[in-house]
């Protein structure tokens, strides 16, 4: 069975952050192994080993990675500072927060740096389109899934805007707001795609009503046009979380081909 082990990461700012390291059945400090930065929703959902979370981080171990999962800035139950750092600054220290916490795993002997991937779902995708912008050669493949690409589009059509207000202080035609513009413009995942050069899939559901599907065909097709290794995997019947057997099953089935495909295809 894979094990989990607690990290501690002093970040850029000097704090000390919990990281979660999910470490692959019979783990060799001897070998190399490909690391998946595992990037949280919410952006206010604390990590945790329950069952929907634990599969995907036992499943992706099992199959001979090293899951890191950072309890990032936002993520609660560290504090009401650490908590308050993501309204308004959804790119700013939270994505720092990961940055630091893959360079500081990069440091492991253990650890393959040309075999580092990124996986995250809703608030976790927006991180993933971030990221993508700005990792500065960090990683090999992404994997957003449900993602926010566009926070302009997506404040006008998510079916969540009291709790978008709340993140960004309210709606982007108040650029008078240098806190809004900022929340909407300066942390735009759009606004950095000219960036991108790491294979990326991309997964949405058509019944998606939190994060709806323009989001995820937007960056797909972002990615299509500036010619980056992109897949789509499109689930018509599924919302903002995947309820049914046979569609879990596909979700799993294909973020294991896709990491095989670009982490271990030599």
């Amino acid at each position: 069975m894979p094990v989990t082990k607690r990290r501690y990461i002093t970040t850029v700012d000097g704090k000390k952050m919990l990281a979660w390291v999910v470490y692959p059945p019979d783990f060799d400090p001897v070998k190399k192994y490909p690391v998946l930065l595992y990037a949280q929703g919410g952006p206010h959902v604390a990590i945790s080993q329950d069952y929907s979370l634990g599969q995907i981080f036992m499943l992706i171990a099992s199959q001979g990675y090293i899951v890191l999962a950072p309890n990032r800035r936002g993520v609660p139950g560290f504090g009401r500072e650490w908590d308050d750092a993501v309204p308004g600054n959804w790119g700013g220290l939270a994505m720092q927060d990961y940055l630091t916490a893959i360079d500081n795993i990069s440091q492991e002997p253990y650890v393959d740096l040309n075999r580092m991937g990124a996986l995250g779902i809703s608030f976790g995708g927006y991180s993933i389109y971030w990221l993508a912008g700005h990792h500065g050669g960090r990683f090999k493949t992404f994997i957003a899934d449900r993602g926010i690409f566009n926070t302009r589009s997506f404040y006008g059509t998510t079916d969540g805007l009291e709790f978008l207000n709340y993140e960004m202080g309210g709606p982007y035609w108040m650029p008078s707001d240098k806190g809004i513009s900022n929340a909407f413009d300066a942390y735009n995942p759009i606004n950095a795609v000219q960036n991108w050069d790491t294979p990326i899939m991309i997964i949405h559901g058509g019944q998606d009503y939190r994060v709806p599907l323009g989001q995820g065909l937007e960056a797909f097709q972002a990615a299509q046009l500036r010619g980056i290794k992109s897949r789509l995997l499109y689930q018509p019947a599924e919302s903002h979380w995947i309820g049914g057997f046979q569609n879990s099953l596909v979700w799993y089935r294909e973020i294991l081909k896709w990491l095989d495909e670009t982490l271990n295809d030599d």
